[in-house]
């Protein structure tokens, strides 16, 4: 995955994406200080599959929970992997330890 310069394309989702948002800065804060090639994203839930061809990881809010299988079976043509946000990675804005599930997230067979 990745794309053409080799960059992880990572999106976030949540209701409204403003959870998210804050999440999502957190990341980049994180992936900047580790050197990082990563993009992170966020948009609410309803626009998802306007990024399906342009992301490699989905990353729900945990409030999402229970929609990750129906998620991953959508963007399974795409290629996207699909997880729930640790909710207390999430409670406490841990940026890091969220890019790191999503690198493990990458990384496992399907």
């Amino acid at each position: 995955m990745a794309d053409a310069n080799g960059t992880i394309r990572i999106l976030l989702a949540c209701g409204i994406g403003a959870s998210t948002g804050f999440m999502a800065a957190n990341m980049r804060k994180y992936a900047k200080e580790e050197g990082l090639n990563v993009s992170i994203s966020a948009v609410s839930k309803s626009e998802i599959m306007d990024y399906a061809d342009k992301i490699d990881v989905l990353l729900l809010g945990p409030h999402f929970a229970a929609e990750v299988p129906a998620t991953r079976e959508r963007m399974k043509p795409y290629g996207v992997k699909v997880m729930s946000i640790d909710p207390d990675y999430y409670a406490a804005l841990d940026g890091e330890s969220i890019l790191e599930d999503a690198f493990d997230l990458l990384e496992e067979d399907e």
